[in-house]
């Protein structure tokens, strides 16, 4: 049994300022054949449990390219043309193949969006197009982020779609080896797959960490219906709320076997049920400064805050000010601060030298909407070329680099420097600068949960936060959505 592998991954804001380029994609993965499998084998991820499930069924695995790019602004449409056209290529040299396991995102944005170029449903276009190569009877099947806009064209296009269900994201080589096993069971057991979309008229909040409640009710909601009769598999997605496109929005898709009514109707069950809970999933928008009082009183350290807007898991620069204007003002001892994007910075401290203190002033340098610089006279304490191995659970054992970085300190506040834009998922590149964010009692975090897979278990308390940003959702104006969504708007 021969089956092909491969992905294009890319959360794209259609609101940030950092722009996607070549570089953008060659920076984090831009794969070909046989180095996809070397890259991606016994790590957490989607291709490593593609890799696992060919391993346990005993099927040949085929890579064609796996391409993924940081979350940033749309691929230009000659970028994601070629990428594209390379895969289908690969699809078609690979010969006769009785299967497709893809990785997508499913929420990117290619080309600009006001000319012809443009296009806002990449992946529905990309499922299009293997399925015009691989013909109707061979079984595509693709793994999606739990932050997916998903299109009737997606789920046309598609046997079967899977998405994560787990935020932090801890579950991705797991929803591939499901995805593995489904495969099986259309080409062993003659199922017969029947997917079903219903797309919610809202917008997900900061609810959405499924190891708590609100979120972890819809979950097990989501397991009840896929215990049913019939039923193969389904998925909650909460949305990318940063795409202007006509498809943004939360939506629950259904597999069963051969039953398009039966994979409609629990859709559409379970999309009511979430659309009558849409108070519950969201909360309120405290700045640092405010959180931090709060904190103060209720007297859980280590507390973490995690700046929302500034996430650059969400497209963000990374270089938003406030948490760190916040920080200093305050006068903490025993805080840090994970990470600021500044290579400008980086560059006056290795020049500098370790043991070095210098003036630099840090941050908002990409637009002012992220603030102003922080002038700081700050001790370099130490000095990386950012390369480092995640230790998970999220990503654990993925070889992965933040570029030139520095680790700086003044007085009680530390901060660590990085070039490329990447949140905490744990705390391994955080000791290769010396930093043990355990021993600190404030953390900040560039992060909206995925942090959480590696600092959770140890914080006395969490705060999600909001600072000025590109992504601050009260300034975003929408103008292709093209359906009234909440809470937007007052369904």
């Amino acid at each position: 049994m021969r089956v092909v592998t491969g992905g294009i991954a890319h959360e794209t804001s259609t609101f940030t300022t950092v722009e996607t380029d070549w570089q953008s994609y060659k920076e984090r993965f831009y794969l070909r054949g046989e180095e996809i499998l070397d890259t991606f084998r016994g790590t957490n991820t989607p291709i490593g449990g593609y890799i696992d499930g060919a391993k346990t069924h005993g099927f040949e695995l085929i890579p064609t390219i796996f391409a993924e790019a940081h979350p940033s602004g749309p691929t230009p449409r000659n970028i994601f043309d070629a990428i594209l056209g390379e895969i289908l290529n690969g699809i078609t040299e690979a010969g006769s193949i009785d299967g497709v396991l893809f990785g997508l995102h499913g929420s990117m944005v290619v080309g600009d969006l006001e000319k012809p170029d443009g296009i806002d449903d990449p992946e529905g276009h990309i499922l299009a197009a293997i399925r015009e190569v691989v013909g109707p009877e061979v079984p595509i099947l693709a793994q999606l982020d739990i932050h997916s806009n998903v299109s009737p064209q997606m789920v046309e296009a598609a046997d079967v779609l899977i998405g994560r269900e787990t935020y932090p994201e801890i579950d991705m080589a797991e929803r591939s080896r499901e995805c593995a096993d489904v495969l099986m069971s259309i080409v062993n057991d003659g199922k017969r797959p029947t997917m079903a979309l219903h797309q919610i008229p809202m917008i997900w909040g900061m609810h959405q960490v499924t190891a708590h409640p609100p979120m972890r009710e819809a979950i097990e909601e989501l397991h009840r219906i896929e215990g049913q009769p019939g039923v193969i598999c389904g998925s909650i997605a909460t949305c990318y709320y940063l795409a202007d496109v006509p498809n943004m929005g939360a939506s629950v898709y259904i597999v069963t076997d051969n039953d398009e009514t039966l994979a409609q109707t629990y859709a559409d069950q379970l999309g009511k049920w979430i659309f009558e809970r849409r108070e519950t999933w969201h909360g309120p928008s405290p700045t640092t400064c405010e959180a931090l009082k709060t904190a103060e009183t209720e007297g859980n350290f280590p507390v973490i805050f995690a700046d929302r807007n500034d996430n650059t898991g969400g497209g963000s620069p990374g270089d938003s000010t406030g948490m760190l204007k916040c920080f200093i003002e305050a006068g903490l001892q025993d805080a840090c601060i994970l990470y600021i994007v500044d290579p400008e910075a980086i560059a006056a401290c290795h020049h500098a030298g370790v043991g070095a203190t210098l003036t630099i002033d840090v941050g908002a340098k990409s637009t002012p909407a992220q603030g102003q610089p922080i002038r700081m006279t700050a001790e370099v304490i130490a000095l990386s070329d950012g390369n480092f191995r995640y230790d998970g659970p999220m990503l654990a054992g993925l070889s992965s680099t933040m570029g030139p970085s520095a680790h700086i300190k003044q007085d009680g506040v530390h901060v660590l420097l990085v070039t490329q834009r990447e949140q905490p998922f744990d705390t391994a590149f955080s000791r290769t600068l010396g930093l043990e964010p355990r021993q600190m009692r404030y953390i900040g975090v560039k992060s909206s949960a995925h942090f959480r897979a590696g600092f959770e278990s140890w914080a006395g308390a969490i705060h999600v936060v909001y600072e000025p940003s590109v992504h601050t959702l009260s300034d975003l104006t929408f103008k292709r959505l093209g359906r009234k969504l909440y809470p937007f708007d007052n369904i």
